[in-house]
């Protein structure tokens, strides 16, 4: 295996985390991942890059070596990359939508309105459980939209870009057609005490104001087991875990979902861009068809429209 600059990031985040656990948040992907990377790497480079204990991995002297050349490498390239796309976006004068976006049917709506309005022009994607990836991303100047989401009254994730919220849902819980509390109007999360739970990646505080609410409703949650989309709906599916999601999931065979009670979850949906790049001309039309790609989301799981009949302070931002 010849080393990457992919393998070089990798291990300057482990170094600056202090842990493979925290690097693998802050990559936005699972611990086993940067795990078996880490190991390819060292066999790779001919012995250990870091010595793991109770307080975290340390590097060691090989590991050094190796950081010292990342810490050079890494912002150099970063800085020709910023400089080629500057340069390639000062001489552009065609629209484009390059959208960076995490995983969901959001993403795909906005997608192909963008596509079906302007069929001529270049529209491309970007998808990552990194949202800080794709906010330095579209700060250089790689992406000219972000749709990234927050939990609840969380502040926008950079402050580089300008902001605005497309909706706000709330958290509803995901269980298999057949569970007690399927047919439920809405659950107490108290009630779901002895759940596994499952949920997609991120970072933020998501976590923290699960554990929060449930700290609420009198209980300690069992670990959050995170895994892609499709896992989470199978394993919901099966019977083995309640999962979390935003209310504008779509109905799905074998699963419903249901809100919780006191709605102590929510999620704002948030499209970014740079104000001093070529695109942010186009920004007002790409937060319209992003607005209503949400509101189209919302008309397609009806327990949602129904609940917002009742909790109009949720659903998606009007012009």
């Amino acid at each position: 295996m010849e080393l990457e600059l992919r393998h070089l990031k990798l291990v300057h985040a482990i170094a600056e985390a202090g842990s493979l656990t925290r690097a693998a948040t802050s990559l936005g992907v699972a611990q086993s991942a940067v795990s078996g990377q880490l190991g390819r790497i060292e066999r790779a480079l001919g012995g250990a890059l870091f010595s793991r204990g109770r307080e975290g991995a340390r590097p060691t002297a090989l590991g050094e070596l190796v950081l010292g050349r990342a810490r050079v490498v890494l912002p150099a390239v970063r800085e020709l990359q910023d400089e080629a796309v500057r340069f390639a976006n000062a001489l552009s004068d065609v629209a484009r939508f390059r959208l960076g976006g995490t995983h969901g049917p959001l993403m795909g709506a906005l997608l192909d309105r963008l596509a079906a309005v302007h069929p001529d022009e270049p529209v491309t994607t970007h998808t990552s459980w990194s949202v800080q990836e794709l906010c330095d991303m579209t700060a250089s100047g790689r992406l000219d939209f972000a749709l990234v989401g927050v939990c609840g009254e969380s502040p926008p994730p950079s402050e580089q870009l300008q902001w605005r919220t497309v909706g706000t849902d709330p958290v509803f819980v995901m269980l298999a057609d057949g569970h007690p509390y399927a047919g439920e109007d809405e659950v107490r999360l108290e009630r779901l005490r002895d759940a596994r739970w499952v949920s997609v990646p991120g970072e933020g505080c998501f976590a923290d104001c699960f554990s929060a609410a449930c700290a609420r409703a009198g209980f300690t949650p069992s670990a959050m087991l995170e895994t892609d989309p499709a896992s989470c709906v199978h394993l919901v599916q099966v019977g083995r875990a309640a999962g979390l999601c935003r209310a504008t999931m779509p109905p799905t065979p074998g699963l419903v979902t249901v809100p919780i009670a006191g709605t102590p979850l929510s999620w704002r949906h948030l499209l970014g861009w740079h104000p001093d790049a070529p695109a942010a001309g186009t920004a007002p039309a790409v937060l319209m068809h992003a607005r209503a790609a949400h509101a189209e989301a919302t008309r397609r799981n009806p327990r949602y429209a129904r609940w917002l009949a009742t909790h109009p302070q949720y659903g998606t931002i009007s012009p």
